[in-house]
């Protein structure tokens, strides 16, 4: 009975996203409407609900069919079942809040605004389409475990480009381009991997990886290719501009859901915790470990210059799986590590995927501010930010848990090292939480929202949801342990100094550097540098292109002469012919009386 249930959960909670996805374009073709009639109502909110009801209610199972692509094998464990639900409820409250975020959209279009129906139509059926990519990672065939991560990656560029201002087409093209790039280095990487394993699903390809010839090669192509989606350093340069021009509840998704699937794929497929992987892979982790901390703290430095709080978040993010990276890393390094290393690493995912979904919804409350009084939305707005600095929540349960294994495992000295990344962490929430209150207190002239409506009711059930975290993780089979009283001083010093630094260094800034405060870092980084060296390198190289051209053309002139002239001459040839054949008879009868008479004439 139990197997039958999870079959009908696991089937429901995949395919409905594409039900909905396929409802309003079939209804409008069967009713012969141009338009959608009713895209984003209370039903199509509930895309991710049949994956929130496997997770919570599910027993662990799986689901095998053979005759899907090259044999299709879903499972549901512990991490997956956790994954899955966070990601469920954060795709099921973002989307609750899109229905009042994007009213005003709907109102535009229902006064005959065809941009705006458009716009609300396109968002309508991507948002489904992207979820149901998000929701196939729990696929342990490699076919619909890639399938699930293109599928979602292409889609949510439509999400990132819905605005279709200058800046969100920037932040797409920026998007479309490394996810290209990810997507190559992904498909290479399994194909190679699959092809030299002859595996077809994630188990037999992280298992044969760790003693496959050329492993450490294939498992490089992996981290690169999954960390463009994970946002390593260097490899970060589309979030700090995808997420700040996407709708509020798409970058609530982007960040908190869809940056944890290249994580998920590291686990998926990097050889963690085998204990005969090669030497080489420890390289790979040391470079991992190394590219993360990096990532951690350059990215702490680069958002705190941010003037736009979405861009702050932004950067954060960078920053947290600048984190998740060198964890990661650390268990390519030290096998026999990864199997306490393991729950902290899905307890991060789940608290940084809710909580930063809250902060980024946060953006949107401070721009559209529920009847609360000011100290209240305040409080509410710092809450999530207190927890990502690992001050209380599912923050502290996290820190605790990473730091718990990292000692047990004798790596103190990378627990130092996240200690101060978690500095930058403070920072960070600081900066966003100032650049929220500038623009919550002109927001209040502009009208109050009731709370009962969609924006502030599903953002007070994500804010609550992340601090409790720890407490509702139980009934997925996970119970994080809460620090020791002793240790509270050790985990709460780098929130402390954070904040002492954030307001020495904006005080600074402030009164004594008025100049540097109004100095604007654009959001991208590194992206502007590259995209202006290679816009000079083409201007520098168009003159030469054009030579190449003029210099083929010419080439492809002399043939075609050359063809011309080889086809006159076939042509004059074949004329020969015919004049041969019309006057064979004649010829033959020439030729034999010529040998008549030369016969003749020499028996003379």
């Amino acid at each position: 009975m139990s197997q039958v249930i999870f079959v009908v959960l696991m089937i429901a909670a995949l395919l409905w996203p594409l039900v909905l996805v396929l409802r309003e374009p079939l209804m409008a073709a069967l009713t012969g409407r141009g338009e959608m009639r009713f895209p984003l109502d209370p039903l199509w909110a509930t895309a991710p609900l049949p994956a929130l009801a496997l997770a919570l209610l599910g027993p662990d199972g799986s689901l095998s069919l053979s005759a899907w692509l090259l044999g299709g094998a879903w499972v549901l464990d512990e991490p997956r079942r956790v994954l899955l639900a966070f990601t469920a409820l954060l795709w099921l409250l973002s989307g609750w809040y899109a229905r009042g975020y994007l009213v005003g959209e709907r109102d535009r279009a229902n006064a005959g605004n065809g941009a705006s129906a458009a716009r609300l139509s396109r968002f309508a059926v991507l948002w489904p389409l992207t979820l149901s990519g998000n929701l196939l990672l729990v696929a342990e065939d490699i076919a619909s475990f890639y399938l699930g991560f293109a599928v979602m990656t292409f889609a949510a560029y439509g999400l990132v480009i819905h605005s279709g201002t200058r800046d969100a087409l920037t932040g797409g093209r920026a998007y479309l381009i490394m996810a290209v790039v990810g997507e190559g280095l992904i498909l290479g990487g399994l194909l190679w991997g699959a092809g030299t394993l002859g595996a077809l699903t994630l188990g037999e390809f992280r298992e044969g990886l760790a003693t496959a010839p050329h492993g450490a090669w294939i498992g490089l192509l992996l981290w690169l290719g999954f960390g463009v989606k994970a946002g390593v350093a260097g490899l970060h340069l589309w979030l700090p501009l995808a997420h700040p021009v996407a709708p509020t509840p798409a970058s609530a998704v982007l960040s908190g859901a869809m940056v944890k699937a290249g994580v998920v794929g590291w686990v998926a497929t990097l050889p963690l915790g085998e204990p005969a992987a090669e030497a080489a892979f420890v390289g790979l982790g040391r470079a991992m470990l190394l590219v993360g901390l990096v990532g951690a703290f350059g990215a702490a430095l680069l958002g705190v210059w941010q003037r736009h709080p979405k861009a702050v978040l932004a950067y954060s993010s960078v920053s947290q799986l600048g984190m998740l990276a060198a964890l990661v890393g650390t268990g390519l390094v030290a096998p026999a590590l990864w199997a306490a290393l393991a729950p902290a690493v899905v307890l991060f995912a789940a608290h940084h995927g809710l909580t930063k979904g809250a902060l980024f919804l946060g953006v949107g409350i401070g721009e559209h501010p529920p009847r609360l009084p000011a100290w209240v939305l305040a409080l509410l707005l710092a809450l999530p930010a207190l927890s990502l600095a690992g001050v209380l929540g599912s923050g502290l349960a996290t820190k605790w848990a990473f730091k718990a294994a990292l000692y047990e495992g004798g790596h103190s000295g990378l627990v130092t090292w996240l200690s101060l990344a978690a500095v930058g962490t403070t920072a960070l929430m600081a900066r966003t939480l100032w650049c929220q209150w500038q623009g919550e207190r002109q927001a209040r002239h502009d009208g109050l929202v009731p709370l009962g409506a969609p924006m502030p009711l599903a953002w007070l059930l994500l804010v609550v949801s992340a601090l409790t975290l720890p407490l509702w993780l139980p009934v997925l089979g996970m119970r994080p342990e809460a620090p020791p009283v002793a240790e509270l001083a050790g985990l709460w010093w780098p929130a402390l100094l954070g904040v002492v630094l954030a307001l020495v260094g904006g005080g600074l800034v402030h009164y004594r550097l008025p100049r540097l405060a109004k100095r604007r870092l654009p959001p991208g980084d590194l992206w502007w540098p590259l995209a202006s060296g290679l816009s000079r390198l083409w201007v520098a190289t168009w003159p030469w292109l054009e030579r190449l051209a003029a210099a083929k053309a010419a080439w492809v002139a002399w043939w075609v002469a050359l063809e011309r002239s080889g086809t006159s001459a076939l042509e004059a040839l074949g004329g020969g012919e015919r004049w041969l054949r019309r006057h064979a008879a004649v010829l033959m009868m020439a030729v034999a009386v010529g040998l008549a008479l030369v016969l003749l004439f020499s028996a003379a």
